[in-house]
Formats: structure tokens, sequence, C-alpha cells
């Protein structure tokens, strides 16, 4: 008999990547083992069957409870005060009047990030979620026993990566737990990458360490029956300004069977033309330090018309 399991696709076997705590799934390459997968049914109900507008996510990135842009690449763990990230903006608005902001410009679905959850930049997140209550997921720090406060707080949704994706594999039984906690219509799954030997591999501890677990269908496939949606920056390009990740945004156009939002690189409108082109529709964008409203020449009006004209077109 195959070793497959059966009523499942062919290629997730027994013999298949290391998630942690001795559990496992996925393809036959070695990077999941050890788990009952869903019917091919169920897996393929998933995808994203209804038509829906490609949108800008709006983003509150939050550094010791000031606003700032930063160079993603360049954020290491700074506990112990030995490491400083190159910061491309920083303002003395406060995380609250950009929630304000976005709430009264229609933009639902943006990301509050805390780059290190210190006191401050959780109190200045709380704020954020206060100002715009349902309308923004928060991440950075994110676990099953903490997550819950943010969602009374006010955040619609919670971002996790390094609490699901810990020491360079994926926990399962932490994913299962978070799910159960918070809910799968609340769970974003930040799959944020970098590229190494021809593949978008998961990047955790601030962009720092490479996971065991790279994109592509059959994983996207498998993470989709625990998370709302997906939250994908593209590292390499990230808060440099030097145009989209291409490669990456039609991959996760082709494969996420889940709404998922590409970040990194956005620089001109023309960019989030690319980014609907090669996402073939179903790739959401968000802009950081390009903005002007961060610092940039990106005009943050010309953002949301564009964002708005995508909507109406839907709508006609």
């Amino acid at each position: 008999m195959n070793s497959c399991i059966s009523h499942t696709r062919s290629a997730f076997c027994p013999e298949t990547l290391n998630l942690g705590s001795g559990s496992s799934v996925g393809p036959s390459d070695g990077r999941f083992r050890n788990i009952s997968m869903a019917p091919i049914s169920m897996i393929g109900s998933l995808r994203m069957s209804v038509s829906r507008a490609v949108r800008f996510r709006p983003c509150i990135d939050i550094h010791k409870g000031k606003v700032k842009q930063i160079v993603g690449s360049t954020v290491r763990d700074l506990k112990d005060g030995d490491s400083t990230p190159i910061t491309n903006f920083e303002t003395d608005r406060s995380p609250s009047e950009f929630a304000d902001m976005y709430r009264e410009d229609g933009l639902p679905g943006g990301h509050v990030i805390m780059i290190g959850a210190d006191p401050a930049s959780k109190a200045a997140a709380i704020e954020a979620l206060h100002a715009y209550p349902g309308g923004l997921h928060i991440g950075g720090g994110m676990t099953s026993d903490n997550c819950l406060s943010f969602i009374e707080e006010g955040a619609s949704h919670i971002i996790v990566t390094s609490y699901v994706f810990n020491n360079g594999k994926m926990d399962l039984e932490r994913l299962k737990d978070l799910a159960r906690v918070v809910g799968k219509q609340r769970l974003v799954l930040d799959l944020s990458c970098r590229k190494k030997e021809g593949q978008y591999f998961v990047v955790t501890d601030r962009w720092q360490k490479f996971t065991d677990v790279y994109l592509d269908e059959k994983v996207l496939e498998f993470l989709a029956k625990y998370a709302d949606e997906f939250l994908v920056h593209g590292v390499d390009v990230e808060g440099k300004k030097l145009g989209i990740d291409e490669e990456l945004v039609a991959l996760l156009g082709r494969c996420s069977p889940i709404p998922v939002t590409y970040a990194g690189g956005v620089t001109v409108m023309n960019d989030l033309e690319r980014i609907k082109l090669a996402g073939m529709g179903r790739v959401d964008a968000t802009v950081g330090s390009a903005l002007d409203i961060f610092g940039g020449n990106l005009p943050y009006k010309d953002v949301v018309e564009w964002h708005l004209s995508q909507q109406q077109k839907l709508a006609v």
C-alpha cells in the first residue's frame, strides 16, 4: 500500500519536513512528517473563488513606542541593546493618529507591528487599536497566552511568525493551539521570506533566521487550514525602495488559497499595478517607507485613490 495517507494529495506522505514537537506534514522533499491531512475536497475548497478587489493595506510599525520605518534586514535582537536597526523614518505623530487616518479613509485590514514588544510599544499599539477598533491586525511577540488580550483591545486579527516557526522549524502544536485559542478566522500567519538556493524560505527572529520551510502550493494549502490570511514581506527588498519582488508576488498569487498581503519594495504607483498583474488580482499590497506620510515621495492620497478605484471596478 502506498505510504501516503489515503484520500490526500499524493505528495503528502509520512516521509516528509520536521515541524518541531515531533509533528510535521507536507511534500515528499523532507519538509513535513507524520500528520493526518485533510481530504483533497477540503483543500480544494480553501482556494479563493469569490471575486475580490486588490486592496491597499496600511501599516503602523512601532519601535520603542514611536512610529518608524525600518530597513527590515537590519533588525536584530535588541534585547541587549547592542544593535541598532537602520531607520528610514521616525515621527512624533502617535500611532493612534495614523489609525484614525486609516479609519477615516476606509482602509481596513492594515497591520500594526511592534518591533520589540517593550511596554512603550505595547501601549502605543493599543492606542492605535482603540482608535480603529476591528480595523487593524497586530503582530510582534504574539503567543497563545497573550493573543486574546489584543483581540479584546480591538484588533481584528493577530499576526504570528516566530512563535509558530520556532528554532528554525514549524511548531505545529503551537499553530494548532493558536488556532484553537484565537480562532482560525482571527489568525494571520506572517510568512515573510528571503530567497536562498532558488526558494523563498520563511525567516523568523526579526527576519534573521532561516527556517527549513519554503513557500510553495502544498505548504500554503496546508497552512491555510489554520489561518484566515497570510502576510508576506519580501525581506530582501523590504524598506530599501528597490522595487517589488515580482517573482515572489507571482508565487503568492498562483499558490495562496486564502487572502495574502505582500509587503516590500513598493516605490512608485506602477509597483501597485505590477503587484496586481503579477499576483493575478489576488495579492493585496502594503506600502511603507515610500509613502510621503513616512518620509517618502509616493503620495499617500494617490495610493488611497488607487485602492478605492479597485473597489469601484469590482462593483461595476
